[in-house]
């Protein structure tokens, strides 16, 4: 049960930066990549600083985590430049779950009938609840992008299953990421955020990302690839409740029976059978 609201909360956090993200967004707050930079740059500070307090240090550089890392941060917020919420949503999740089922098909990891087959409903249930927002048929350059980030997402939580200290090495890889999530900044058109775009970046990256990242790697290895990837099918649904209760956004009657069709794949994915 521990593992269970461990794993909500993280999934939570997960949720909170696209809400986060989104209000910064909403009202030229902010600039989606400077938002990425200073995500990354307030992530690193308090992992660090808490590092630090716990007299440890940080792990040798890893470049795999850390190119993962980036993409998926560089990738995101690029891609939402030009492509609709519910089209990445859509490239995002199916391109995770692809990349996690593969890696732990890869490394021997076991995935049940029962694991695919609650996938295979909750991608179901997640083109239901994301298709009204999809918009046009995205450009080749936005899809490839939030491939590269679906694919960057999916390679860093695979990274999880081998680290020893999870605190220690997400706050090396948001440090050795920092530098490559500054790019977007040489941009063209690339702006700093107003004050609610910077303190809404602060939060993002200390609180949701940061933290959230590092107790992520701390369940990756409990939950498995496959478990770990089908769990993540409910950040959307998270996200949907909390537009309802944080922005005051009302879903229509196919967006909840979509919700629940997306948990219940996820319950039968990764709920013990009892």
């Amino acid at each position: 049960m521990r593992l269970f609201w461990l794993t909500l909360l993280t999934l939570c956090a997960f949720a909170a930066n696209s809400l986060l993200n989104r209000a910064a967004l909403a009202a030229g707050g902010a600039d989606p990549l400077a938002f990425a930079a200073i995500r990354v740059a307030a992530g690193a500070a308090t992992l660090l600083a808490l590092v630090q307090v716990r007299g440890k240090r940080l792990p040798a550089l890893r470049p795999v985590p850390v190119l993962a890392l980036a993409a998926y941060m560089l990738g995101f917020s690029l891609s939402y430049l030009e492509l609709a919420a519910g089209t990445g949503a859509l490239i995002l999740f199916g391109g995770v779950q692809i990349t996690m089922f593969a890696g732990a098909l890869l490394s021997g990891e076991k995935v049940p009938p029962r694991r695919s087959l609650g996938a295979a409903l909750a991608f179901a249930g997640l083109v239901w609840l994301m298709l009204p927002s999809a918009g046009a048929v995205p450009s080749f350059r936005a899809a490839a992008l939030m491939l590269v980030a679906a694919l960057g997402w999916g390679i860093y939580s695979l990274a999880g299953r081998r680290v020893a200290d999870p605190l220690a090495s997400t706050a090396a890889n948001f440090l050795w990421c920092l530098p490559l999530a500054a790019l977007p900044l040489i941009w063209p058109g690339a702006t700093l955020p107003n004050a609610q775009g910077w303190l809404l970046a602060l939060v993002s990256g200390a609180v949701t990302s940061g933290l959230g990242y590092a107790l992520w790697y701390a369940l990756v290895l409990q939950l498995g690839a496959g478990r770990a990837a089908v769990a993540q099918m409910a950040v959307p649904v998270i996200t949907l409740l909390g537009g309802v209760a944080l922005l005051g956004e009302v879903p229509g009657l196919p967006a909840l029976a979509a919700s629940a069709i997306v948990m219940a794949g996820v319950a039968l994915a990764t709920l013990p059978r009892r």
